[in-house]
C-alpha cells in the first residue's frame, strides 16, 4: 500500500512474552504492534486517540491484514513504519512496514477503521472533529 501522508517510524525490542517456544515473535503480536504504532502516530500529530473519544469518535477495526516476510525473534530490535493510506467518508486506512534492524522487511500490513460513535453507529461526513483529523493526518 502506498503512503498518502507522512511516514513515521517507531523502534521497539521484541519481548520474551511476545515469542513462542522457538523464540520467534508470535503472529498475533504484529497487530498489537500496529495498534501501538498507530496510537503513537496520532499522538505525534497532535490528535491523541483519547481526544477522539472525548469528541465521540471511535475507530473500530473493520478489516486487517498482515503479510509475514521474515520472522522477528526475541530481543531483536525492530522498527515499525506507520503511514496513512486512504480516507473515505466513513473509514480510514493505515499501512505498516515492520523492519529488522538491518532494514529487511519482516512484515507489512494495513488496518481499516470505521468512524463510529460510542454506540458503534457509523459517522458519515459532516463531523467537524473528523475533518480536523483528516486534515492533520493526510497533510502531515
Amino acid at each position: 500500500m502506498e503512503a498518502k501522508g507522512e511516514k513515521r517510524s517507531y523502534a521497539f525490542r521484541v519481548r520474551y512474552a511476545e515469542t513462542d517456544q522457538m523464540g520467534i515473535a508470535h503472529h498475533s503480536n504484529y497487530f498489537v504492534w500496529f495498534e501501538a504504532g498507530r496510537s503513537d502516530y496520532c499522538r505525534d500529530l497532535g490528535v491523541p486517540y483519547p481526544e477522539w473519544e472525548r469528541h465521540g469518535v471511535f475507530l473500530p477495526v473493520v478489516e486487517a491484514r498482515c503479510r509475514y516476510k521474515s520472522p522477528l525473534r526475541y530481543d531483536e530490535l525492530a522498527t515499525l513504519e506507520v503511514f496513512p493510506v486512504e480516507c473515505g467518508a466513513a473509514a480510514m486506512t493505515f499501512g505498516y512496514h515492520l523492519r529488522h534492524a538491518d532494514g529487511k522487511l519482516a512484515a507489512e500490513g494495513w488496518t481499516k477503521h470505521a468512524f463510529a460513535d460510542a454506540e458503534g453507529r457509523l459517522i458519515r461526513g459532516g463531523n467537524e472533529f473528523i475533518e480536523r483529523l483528516k486534515s492533520a493526518i493526510f497533510s502531515a
